[in-house]
């Protein structure tokens, strides 16, 4: 039985949260602030994590922060606050969705399913991707360049695997944001564009001439293929 931790510091709303999220055949842990949620997740194994932003002591930010130092769940993010910077603070740490609040508990257990089988690939699935000098293990969830691990964030790990999903195609901004992160990166185009510079670091042999992830000047971008 996968298991989710709810980490809400109002209890009226993680009450309604992990009734939805047992009801549904999880198992849920629930934390009404960071500390508590950091000793918990290092107390136990989650397979997603319900964070909220805004929280006493430590907010939503730094135990995703703390999180992603030592594991690759699944986190999607609760909060209150509309502001784009804020969403994209959040990706950029690797969060895997955002919710805004007020939310309906059904809409959340939506995305709670949706990430889940994002993270979680089906039976039959190819568990290893591979283009030349470049490997990905799904279920480790690591990648590597000639046998050498390479230090991805969740962001960069989701970009790598779209792009090794459809090695050879054109795909645009719009196109990598829908296959690599959901329908809650949408309206956030142009933040494709640092995290393939990103990418490119660890990946290209010289970034700045790249020949894995080459850029379709008014189409996109392509991994692998013939070079034109």
């Amino acid at each position: 039985m996968k298991t989710i931790l709810v980490v809400e510091d109002q209890k009226s709303i993680s009450d309604v949260v992990s009734k939805y999220i047992e009801n549904e055949g999880y198992g849920c842990d629930v934390a009404s602030n960071g500390i508590e949620a950091l000793e918990l997740f290092g107390q136990s194994s989650y397979d997603l994590v319900v964070l909220d932003v805004m929280m006493p002591g430590i907010d939503g930010f730094e135990v995703l922060e703390n999180i992603r130092r030592i594991s690759n769940v699944p986190v999607i993010m609760l909060t209150a606050r509309l502001d784009e910077s804020d969403k994209i603070r959040g990706f950029d740490l690797g969060a895997d969705d955002y919710v805004i609040k007020p939310f309906s508990a059904r809409e959340l257990m939506r995305r709670i399913h949706a990430v889940l089988k994002r993270a979680n690939p089906t039976t039959g699935e190819p568990q290893l991707l591979v283009y030349k000098n470049i490997r990905l293990d799904l279920k480790a969830m690591k990648a590597y360049k000639d046998s050498e691990a390479i230090d991805l964030t969740t962001a960069e790990y989701k970009l790598l695997l779209t792009f090794l999903k459809h090695i050879g195609q054109v795909l645009t901004r719009e196109q990598i944001i829908e296959q690599a992160y959901g329908e809650a990166y949408e309206g956030y185009d142009r933040s494709v564009d640092s995290y393939i510079k990103r990418l490119r670091q660890k990946i290209e042999n010289d970034p700045k001439n790249p020949d894995l992830l080459v850029t379709k000047y008014g189409a996109g971008y392509r991994f692998g293929g013939e070079s034109e």
